[in-house]
């Protein structure tokens, strides 16, 4: 469990109705500062609605919620200032240039600087982290989708957050724009100590970005916990494959290391082409999201994460 007093985010009880849809069912998180949590799901699993109600633009059915120890529902100027949101898309301020806009936003969070936490960003230091040097004197309806995406991420930072929501945040950007925008999360998370909750559907960005793994459905929480924890809990076993004798052969086993070297010391250089295959986080997900809700309470009911676990 993460320390009171270094929790960023608390949510306990949290439920999300329209008429008589219930989206989110006692969902429950906790969130450490300086913590990357990466929220998955299917569509339709109550993701958006959750960001939404902890930004504070959607009002919640019931449940407690504290983000940066206040309620988002009445959070002020201040609290918003602490915090930095990205959204899936926008297209707004067109006209202006890029170093313009970012500087323009940057004077609404001047007044909220604390000694710990100077606001905002320079904005030639911020377009340099995002990679848009390039294009800074350039319209903003003039970028290319992943130009404007890292604007969308600089438009979300520039007033230093202490909290940062991203909602698809790489969604249009080339591998090599989203290699370095990879690299500017981590030095947000360790350099600045900034929270980062992010959604993504591609799994391996999740898994190499997020300290800890919170898996979505139904509107419950059915795991949590780093990617290595959940694919030991719920995959279990690793998959080793070796020829010995001009025969392939394949196991099955949760010790897969001590399993390589017994065949090593067994068969020594009789061994060839061996291969060890761990358990991914696209395992994980796929045993718990790829099957019918009612076949996983058996399988999954067990799992606690850091942060509370199945729900």
């Amino acid at each position: 469990m993460v320390a009171r007093e270094r929790v960023a985010l608390d949510v306990d009880g949290l439920r999300m109705r329209y008429g008589t849809v219930e989206v989110l069912k006692d969902v429950r998180l906790r969130v450490g500062h300086g913590e990357v949590v990466c929220l998955l799901g299917p569509n339709g699993a109550g993701k958006t609605t959750t960001l939404e109600i902890l930004e504070g633009f959607r009002t919640r059915s019931a449940g407690r919620v504290e983000v940066l120890g206040v309620d988002p529902a009445h959070g002020d100027e201040r609290w918003r200032a602490r915090v930095g949101v990205v959204l899936q898309s926008w297209r707004d301020h067109g006209r202006w240039r890029v170093r313009e806009l970012l500087a323009h936003l940057g004077t609404y969070y001047a007044r909220y600087a604390t000694e710990r936490i100077d606001r905002p960003w320079d904005p030639d230091r911020l377009i340099a982290a995002v990679g848009l040097t390039a294009q800074a004197e350039k319209k903003v309806r003039t970028l290319s989708g992943g130009q404007r995406r890292r604007l969308d991420v600089a438009v979300g930072i520039v007033g230093r957050p202490e909290l940062l929501f991203l909602d698809e945040p790489t969604a249009g950007l080339d591998p090599v724009a989203r290699r370095a925008f990879h690299g500017l999360v981590d030095r947000l998370a360790a350099e600045q100590d900034t929270t980062i909750v992010l959604t993504t559907h591609d799994l391996h960005e999740a898994q190499q970005l997020a300290d800890r793994i919170v898996i979505l459905d139904g509107g419950r929480i059915i795991a949590d916990g780093t990617a290595r924890e959940l694919a030991e809990r719920i995959v279990g076993e690793d998959t080793v494959r070796w020829t010995h004798g001009g025969r392939d052969h394949v196991r099955a086993t949760r010790e897969s290391t001590r399993f390589a070297h017994e065949l090593f010391r067994r068969h020594g250089d009789g061994i060839t082409g061996l291969e060890i295959r761990r358990a991914t986080l696209e395992d994980t997900y796929l045993s718990l999201v790829g099957q019918p809700a009612g076949g996983r309470g058996a399988d999954a009911g067990g799992v606690r994460g850091p942060g509370g676990g199945v729900r």
